[in-house]
């Protein structure tokens, strides 16, 4: 009678179960689908549009001509385009490992017991939060070659005043320059954390040993950062290739274009040229470049890693 009873009600309580199990999936999709839309909307359907606009001529007004490969075969005999390619790849080799070096000793510095460590750690992040906009003012301000800051200071000093964001030869460093003010911060924190959380164990061993400080960094603190470098290089890397922005409000692309990256490039061709299925298509390019050094990156450091292991 009992057993009877129970397999009376397993079939009840297996309902209830799915019933229950319905209500749990659908209570979580109400949560999430709301920033699913978002991320649908905002990132993968305009992805899927610009492939698209990539294989047409569009201007934005009359109708789209179906060009296939034709905008992809154009790029490869552009000089325009190939230009901004050496001059992002010139501003990534100047800018990076700037940056990741900068950062590695800002956080090496500001991981000490030293007094007032908040309010230095407060100031370093303070110029990765200024607006773009901002630091191209202050990259104005600093190089303008008659009125700058730097060329003031030069002719106090008795040494020749340059060019700077005017002289092709110089433009681009003094962008690189600003970019790591406004950059070295990110990197700085994240090594920072990274340093946090090393065990002190593992230093108090080297110690030990007989290690001093720069035995027991290479020896301890850098293996533990080479996960932590590898991510902060990729990063910088992803972010020196869109450079757009400070080149907008600095020189414009100029002098001579001689700091036109390939962003920039792309929003001319598609904003100013109204050229936007070329302009697509030079984004994707752009996009796959980047894909392939970001896999490079990560191939090299995984195999680096077995080979220690």
């Amino acid at each position: 009678m009992t057993h009877t009873a129970v397999l009376r009600g397993s079939p009840s309580r297996a309902r209830a179960r799915r019933l229950g199990s319905a209500k749990r999936t659908v209570e979580g999709w109400g949560f999430v689908a709301p920033a699913t839309i978002l991320i649908l909307g905002l990132s993968i359907f305009p992805a899927a549009w610009a492939f698209l606009l990539s294989l047409e001529k569009w201007n934005g007004f009359s109708t789209p001509t179906f060009l296939g490969g034709g905008n992809y075969a154009e790029i490869v005999g552009d000089q325009q385009f190939w230009d901004a390619f050496g001059h992002t790849a010139l501003y990534v080799v100047l800018f990076v490992p700037a940056s990741v070096l900068a950062g590695l000793v800002l956080a090496l510095l500001l991981n000490g017991r030293i007094r007032f460590v908040g309010v230095y750690r407060t100031a370093i992040f303070v110029p990765f939060v200024v607006s773009p906009a901002t630091t191209g003012i202050l990259t104005n301000y600093l190089f303008d070659q008659q009125f700058g800051i730097v060329n003031h200071v030069l002719g106090v000093v008795g040494l020749p005043q340059q060019g700077w964001l005017t002289d092709r030869h110089q433009a681009m460093l003094v962008i690189a320059i600003m970019s790591l003010w406004g950059s070295a911060a990110f990197t700085t924190v994240i090594y920072l954390a990274a340093l946090q959380d090393i065990p002190a164990e593992l230093l108090e061993a080297a110690a030990i040993d007989g290690a001093n400080r720069w035995q027991a960094f290479w020896k301890v603190v850098w293996p533990e950062l080479a996960a932590v470098t590898v991510f902060v290089t990729i990063w910088q890397t992803v972010q020196a290739t869109q450079l757009f922005d400070l080149v907008y409000t600095t020189t414009r692309g100029g002098p001579l274009n001689a700091t036109e990256t390939i962003v920039y490039y792309l929003w001319d061709t598609a904003f100013h040229q109204f050229q936007f299925g070329y302009g697509s298509a030079v984004a994707y390019v752009l996009f796959g470049g980047t894909l392939i050094v970001t896999l490079i990156f990560v191939l090299v450091s995984r195999r680096r890693s077995s080979e220690v292991i």
